[in-house]
C-alpha cells in the first residue's frame, strides 16, 4: 500500500525491502527516537494541563513474544499502557504486557518507562494531573506519583475495600478521561493495530508509534490551518 509510484518513479520496492528495513528500526529504537523528536519539536501544541492514563488490550492473532490468554476477552492478547494530553495526542506507551496481567502489573517499572519518554522529550513531568481510572488505584502508583510530585485523580476501586478520607478526587477532572478513550478508537482505525498481527514485540510497538506520528501530524497540520 506504499505509494511507491508516486515517491520513487518507476522504482518498484518489494515488501521484505521495506518490512527489512523496519524491523531494522525498530530493533535498533529509530521509531522510538523519531516520536521523541517530534514530541519536543511540537510540544506547544499539547494541552498538558492535565494527562490521561489507561490500558488496553490488543487481540494477538498470531501469538508470539508478551502475549497470554486473557480472561475477559477469551482470547490471547497483548496489553499495554497509554498516556495521553488532554486533546488526546498520544504522549507514550508501556512495553508490551503478556494479557494475563493487569495494568498494575509491575505499575513502577512500566509507569517510569511511559515517563521517561516525556523526559527525553524536554517536558517536565512534575506538577501533571493525571487521570486514571479505578484500574490503577493502588497504594504503590499513589505514591510513585507523589514522589515524582504528579497529582494522581484516580478514581477509587471499591473492591479494594479501604477508604482513605485523604484522598481526593476532582469530578469534573476526571470526566475529561473520555478523551483517551477517543485515542483508543483513533487507534484501532489502523487495521495493524486493532489486531495485533506480529509476533515480536518490538514490530508491534514500532507500529503503534507510527500511529501516534501520524495522530499527531494530522492534529499540528489542522491547528495551522485553524490559525
Amino acid at each position: 500500500m506504499l505509494p511507491v509510484k508516486g515517491l520513487f518513479s518507476k522504482v518498484v520496492l518489494s515488501y521484505k525491502t521495506v518490512f527489512g528495513h523496519f524491523r531494522k528500526w525498530c530493533k535498533t529504537g529509530i521509531w522510538q527516537q523519531i516520536w521523541i523528536r517530534l514530541l519536543e519539536k511540537y510540544k506547544s501544541f499539547l494541552d498538558m494541563s492535565s494527562v490521561e492514563l489507561d490500558g488496553s488490550h490488543t487481540p494477538a492473532l498470531r501469538g508470539g513474544e508478551n502475549v497470554a490468554y486473557q480472561g475477559r476477552k477469551k482470547k490471547k492478547t497483548t496489553n499495554a499502557l497509554f498516556l495521553t494530553d488532554k486533546q488526546g495526542i498520544p504522549l507514550a506507551m508501556s512495553e508490551p504486557i503478556a494479557g494475563n496481567h493487569n495494568d498494575l502489573h509491575q505499575i513502577e517499572k512500566y509507569f517510569n518507562k511511559i515517563l521517561d519518554t516525556l523526559t527525553k522529550a524536554k517536558i517536565r513531568i512534575d506538577g501533571l494531573f493525571l487521570n486514571a481510572d479505578a484500574g490503577f488505584d493502588s497504594k504503590e502508583l499513589r505514591d510513585l506519583c507523589k514522589k515524582l510530585e504528579i497529582f494522581p485523580n484516580i478514581a477509587i476501586n471499591q473492591r479494594n475495600g479501604t477508604v482513605d478520607e485523604d484522598i481526593f478526587i476532582d469530578e469534573l477532572l476526571y470526566e475529561e478521561r473520555y478523551c483517551i478513550e477517543r485515542t483508543n478508537a483513533w487507534m484501532d482505525s489502523f487495521r495493524t493495530l486493532l489486531n495485533r498481527f506480529d509476533v515480536t514485540a518490538s514490530s508491534w510497538m514500532g507500529f503503534n508509534l507510527i500511529g501516534f506520528t501520524v495522530i499527531l501530524l494530522k492534529k499540528i497540520n489542522k491547528n495551522k490551518k485553524s490559525r
